[in-house]
Order: structure tokens, then sequence, then C-alpha cells
């Protein structure tokens, strides 16, 4: 099953964090997901294990990405 109008397939969630933060940096991503591992000494390797582990969240990061490539 071909998913070529998905935006996110073939991208990684590390792929999709490390874009958002060069974007947005770590207060961006705060103020537009408000999660404590994006405020509280944030960090690839802790948000990325954050983000595995709650599916609410990775959904928000995920939904910030795609509204983002849409502009």
């Amino acid at each position: 099953m071909e998913q070529k109008n998905n935006p996110l397939h073939g991208k990684t969630l590390e792929a999709i964090l490390t874009e958002l933060q060069a974007r947005y940096g770590w207060d961006g991503l705060a103020i537009r997901i408000s999660i404590n591992c994006f405020k509280e000494n944030p960090s690839i390797k802790s948000s990325l294990k954050f983000l595995r582990r709650t599916p609410w969240a990775r959904e928000k990061l995920e939904a910030l990405y795609l509204h983002s490539t849409k502009r």
C-alpha cells in the first residue's frame, strides 16, 4: 500500500523532532506543545524517549509538523 500523499511517510520521529526544534527552538516547542520535556532541560534524546512512550504527545508533535509543512 503506497502512502505518497502521507507527509509523515518515511519520516522518523527523530527527524520530525529535529526539524521542528530547528524551526521553533525548545522555547517555541514548549509554547506550542506544553510538555515538560520541552521545558525542563530539553534534549533530543530525552524528548524522543518521552514521545515514544506517550502517544498523545507524539500525536501533537506530528500534528504540529503537518501544520508547519502546509505553510
